[in-house]
């Protein structure tokens, strides 16, 4: 069975900085690509940053120049680290990871629970 366990959110204040964090565990044989998304009230799940294995990184045009994701690959660990906050980046934060599983050599997506982020103005 395989989990990602999320950390790290909380509130926030505008201009501050919050990171969050997305361990993968179980069995995994490879993670092709982990990333973060984001659901406000009322809207619809929207990527926020991807990284792949090799270190090829994609992000919203609302959050390039304030976010930045990076991985720990022998940790099969995630981060997002969040600077220049803004009320309108109050979300839950949802952990994504694309692997392929030890047993089968299939391929499959799993979600984190989710994380809130508040920032007050």
């Amino acid at each position: 069975q395989v989990q990602l366990v999320e950390s790290g959110g909380g509130v926030g204040q505008t201009v501050g900085s919050l990171r969050l964090s997305c361990a993968a565990s179980g069995s995994i044989f490879s993670i092709n690509a982990m990333g973060w998304y984001r659901q406000a009230p009322g809207k619809q799940r929207e990527l926020v940053a991807a990284i792949t294995s090799g270190g090829r990184t994609n992000y919203a045009d609302s959050v390039k120049g304030r976010f930045t994701i990076s991985s720990d690959n022998a940790k099969n660990t995630v981060f997002l680290q969040m600077n220049s906050l803004k009320p309108e980046d109050t979300a839950v934060y949802y952990c994504n990871a694309g692997f392929v599983v030890t047993a089968t050599g299939t391929y499959q997506q799993i979600w984190g629970q989710g994380t809130l982020v508040t920032v007050s103005s």
